[in-house]
């Protein structure tokens, strides 16, 4: 990969003011850059023309302008050869399935063997796209969901991706298993969430210098102690699903070993069913939709993945049982 910047020659015409409003969004389109990205550079001069020109303004038809775009950055995270399941892919993003037990990006205690050290051995031009330590990532998914996410492959992309999850314009359905028989049929869970107080591990409903969240939620099926639950996240909040249903629903999700305590969830549960699930670390928590419009090519995309194994087992025990 070259470490030189590459200069363009950008020249206003005509038909750049008939169709935009603002110079940042003719570059944008001409140069397939975000417009954060390209607001950046002007800060660093590395926008300029003969005369003042403004990224909020649009300059005079033939105005000449001259931008260098620097190499992308290099990312901290290391491509590694992990097997990764791709359903959809085109030159500007991939629609993956994390595994249950990977770590979606590198943090501390997980700099290796996560979906970024995947997505790099498999996207080689990824790197630099939005944050160089986790390049491509828009959303995440904690450790112990398992998933649909979408990555982004270019800086465009990626620009309009967090677009749409700003604007809650994205289906994004999960379902889990609560270690709960009492939940209201289907309901609406509106709160703020921020850091717990006391553990910063947690997070929790209602406490100072929270954001909104709001999750959505449908009970599939009730059975003895447990409730199969599909949820629809308007906002995605840190833990927003798993502390919604423990806090305000009274109804943790089976096995979460941060909101609920799974030593306790075992000994609710049938022994037949204890056996299928005592080894399991982490809550049955998967995010199983997808859902939004592809930000360049404008197509409508949908993606469906089934849960993990272990979680389908559970269920069908349920069923067989109910």
């Amino acid at each position: 990969m070259s470490d030189q910047a590459n200069s363009f020659v950008i020249t206003v015409t005509q038909e750049d003011h008939d169709e935009f409003s603002r110079l940042d969004q003719v570059l944008a389109s001409k140069l397939e850059q975000s417009r954060s990205f390209l607001k950046e550079l002007y800060k660093k001069g590395a926008i300029t023309s003969e005369t003042k020109i403004e990224l909020k303004k649009m300059p005079p038809v033939g105005t000449q302008v001259y931008v260098d775009v620097p190499p992308p950055r290099e990312s901290t995270a290391k491509a590694e050869d992990i097997p990764l399941k791709i359903l959809f892919e085109d030159e500007h993003l991939a629609i993956v399935v994390k595994p249950v037990g990977m770590v979606t990006h590198p943090a501390p205690g997980n700099y290796t063997g996560t979906l970024v050290n995947a997505i790099l051995h498999h996207c080689k031009d990824i790197q630099g796209v939005g944050d160089e330590k986790r390049p491509g990532i828009v959303h995440r998914l904690d450790k112990g969901t398992s998933g649909v996410m979408v990555v982004a492959k270019t800086q465009k992309c990626h620009e309009g991706l967090v677009n749409l999850f700003q604007a809650h314009d994205i289906d994004r359905y999960y379902e889990a298993i609560s270690i709960s028989a009492k939940l209201p049929p289907e309901g609406r869970l509106e709160s703020t969430i921020g850091r717990h107080p006391n553990n910063r591990l947690k997070m929790a409903v209602d406490v100072r210098n929270g954001k909104k969240a709001v999750t959505n939620f449908k009970v599939l099926k009730y059975y003895q102690n447990l409730s199969h639950v599909e949820l629809k996240l308007e906002t995605g909040r840190t833990h927003q699903i798993r502390v919604h249903l423990s806090q305000l629903l009274n109804g943790h999700i089976l096995m979460d070993p941060l909101y609920g305590v799974p030593k306790n969830d075992l000994k609710k549960v049938d022994t037949r069913l204890r056996a299928i699930i005592k080894d399991y670390e982490h809550p049955f928590l998967h995010a199983k939709i997808l859902g939004f419009v592809h930000p360049i090519t404008k197509e409508k995309l949908y993606f469906e993945e089934p849960p993990p194994p272990v979680f389908q087992e559970v269920l069908d025990f349920l069923e067989s049982e109910s």
